[in-house]
Parts: structure tokens; sequence; C-alpha cells
């Protein structure tokens, strides 16, 4: 038998989700329970006769990943809940799903492109002179004072949504502004409001993303883009509404990573400045290698999540080829960590049979 609890937490919402993989009748099947927490939880189930061990496994990795993907955790006392002494909030980012080929959404009017930074998520909410920062999460988590002090500079209260990189937040989104949800509205008028804001006083810690609509300027910001070996790009519904957490597949939001970058857990601390990396498969933590750590950064501790770009990842031993060590996570979930995150390729010993 295959178990997987998930919790979610928001607002007032505080709800519970269980699967589990069951051998019966000679195959297997797939049954999940959910509802509120402490409450006796509705039940029901994925395969309504016995399937194949390999099918069953199957339905029961892409139902929890959905979970994750809509902002379910694995801990009860992970982001369901308050991190230390930090708050919880009822605000959660939207989320995008990757593309493995740019050219249908570079050459469709309707996406707008934009770069990809290589930083943490944060948004930033003002109300009065009171400033919070928000991880990916939708818990509160600190940020440089360089933000606080260009936060403080634009008048009224707002909520905003960028990348942070450094001391600087890369801006590309508003969800409120003096009280007003933003959220339904198209994204175009979104980003009239937000360069509206920007403009309204003279600050250098939060900066627009440069935003492309046309086809051949949208085409000479990518090239430029790889020339210039950003992380990577982004793809983005002109007139969608923002929608916190990340659809299942599809979306209205994209992003295509000119490099692999992959979030692993510390799974050993191994001798000269290296940890040795794991990431979840089928319920098991398997080795993805050992990364250095440079020496102007802290060796993480175990269990810590690390970030890691690498070329790709060998099919036969999952290890991670040529990793460099990025910075530690505290915004993404152990349970985020999976092995279908990466991207392989077969060894040159496999390549030559």
């Amino acid at each position: 038998m295959q178990s997987t609890t998930l919790y979610f937490r928001e607002g007032s919402s505080d709800k519970v989700y269980r699967v589990a993989l069951e051998p019966r009748d000679g195959g297997y099947v797939v049954n999940f329970a959910y509802g509120r927490r402490g409450s006796t939880l509705n039940t029901g189930t994925k395969t309504t006769s016995p399937v194949t061990s390999d099918e069953a496994q199957r339905i029961y990795d892409k139902l929890v990943k959905e979970k994750l993907a809509k902002g379910y955790t694995s801990g009860e006392d992970s982001m369901a809940y308050s991190d230390g002494s930090r708050k919880v909030t009822d605000i959660r980012p939207q989320l995008l799903n990757p593309v493995d080929d740019p050219e249908p959404l570079l050459k469709h009017s309707g996406f707008y492109l934009q770069p990809k930074h290589d930083g943490k998520r944060l948004l930033i909410h003002k109300k009065g002179d009171d400033i919070t920062g928000i991880n990916r999460r939708g818990i509160e988590c600190g940020f440089p004072e360089s933000i606080r002090v260009a936060a403080m500079v634009l008048p009224g209260s707002f909520l905003i949504d960028g990348e942070a990189v450094g001391d600087t937040l890369h801006v590309f989104d508003i969800l409120e502004i003096d009280g007003t949800d933003l959220r339904a509205i198209p994204y175009r008028d979104r980003l009239v409001k937000l360069l509206n804001l920007l403009a309204s006083g003279q600050q250098t810690g939060i900066q627009w993303v440069e935003t492309v609509g046309a086809q051949e300027p949208k085409r000479r910001a990518y090239d430029q883009l790889r020339k210039d070996n950003a992380e990577g790009v982004v793809f983005k519904k002109i007139g969608a509404p923002y929608s916190p957490g990340r659809p299942s597949s599809g979306g209205t939001q994209f992003k295509y990573k000119f490099v692999e970058t992959a979030s692993v857990i510390v799974n050993a601390i191994n001798a000269k400045r290296s940890v040795a990396i794991a990431v979840w498969d089928n319920g098991r933590l398997v080795s993805a290698g050992n990364v250095t750590i440079p020496a102007d950064q802290p060796i993480p501790q175990v269990g810590d999540i690390a970030e890691v770009r690498y070329l790709y990842a060998m099919a036969a031993s999952g290890s991670l080829f040529q990793p460099v060590f990025l910075g530690t996570r505290d915004d993404i979930a152990a349970a985020e960590c999976t092995r279908d995150q990466l991207k392989f390729r077969k060894e040159p010993e496999e390549v030559a049979a």
C-alpha cells in the first residue's frame, strides 16, 4: 500500500486530502478522501475496477501532482500553517507551466513576452505605512530594505507581484490598488495600471519587467536574451485575468527556460564543501548526485531545499550533470522537489549502445 496525505490552509479554508494506492482482487485501485481537517472525510475512487500496477501508479502520481500544483503540501505543519514567526496569508501568486517549444507563442499575437529573471518570487503588499513581503507559498517573508524604501516612495496602497534579484524587485503584475481588486481585468489593463504606479514616484528598488507584444519585437527580444545567457522567457496571455495557483495543464502564462534548474533536497553533507542531493520519485527519496557549494556561500543543512542549475539529468543514474549551486530556497516545499521536474538525456554509453 502506498499513501500520501496533503494539507491546505488559506484564509478560513483548512483542508486535508488523502490518496492511497492499494492492492485489490489481483490488481490495484487508487482511492481518495477529502474534507475539512478534523471532520469526517468524503471518500471516492479514481479506479472503478482494479487496474495494473503501472496504471495505478500513473493515476496516483498524477493526482498527487495536481493537488501540489493547487497549493497543497505534504507536511501538516509546513505551508498550511505559519512558518516560525511568519504568518500564512490568503494571497497566492499565479504560477506558470513550462512549454517545450516557444515558437507558437512567439508567433501568437495574443501573448506578451517577458524575460525570466533568476531570483525569488516576491509579492509586496502595501497598506499605508505597513509593507509586507509574501513568497510564492503565500507566507510572509523578509525582503531587502531597498525594496521597502522604494515601496514607501510609491503612493497609495497596492499589491504587486515580481521576482526579487539582489536588492531589486523586477515587477510584472499588479493585483490590487487603493482597495480595488484588479485580478479579474485583462492583463493588458493591469500592465497600464502598473506602469502608472511606477511612474508616480522616483525610486530604483522596484523596476518594471520589459514586456513585448508584437511578433518581430518578440523575436528580437528572444534572440537577444538567448545571446545574453538569460535564464529564459515568460509568455503571458494579453487578455487573461490573474488566477492564483498553477493549472494542472495549459493555462494563460508559460515559461521557457534556456538553462535547466531544479529544486532538490539536501540529503547529506560530504567532504570538501559538497552536499548530496535528492528528489522524490513515487514516494521514495532518490539520489540526484552531488553539488559543490561555492566558498562565498554557507553550506546548507540536511533537509534544506537547494536550487541547482545543470546541463541535464543522466537517465541511468538520475544524477545532474555539471550542477551549479545557486542558493537555498525557503519558498519551495520539499514535496515539490520531484524527479519529474528534471530534464533527462541518455548517458554517453547508452547512446553508443
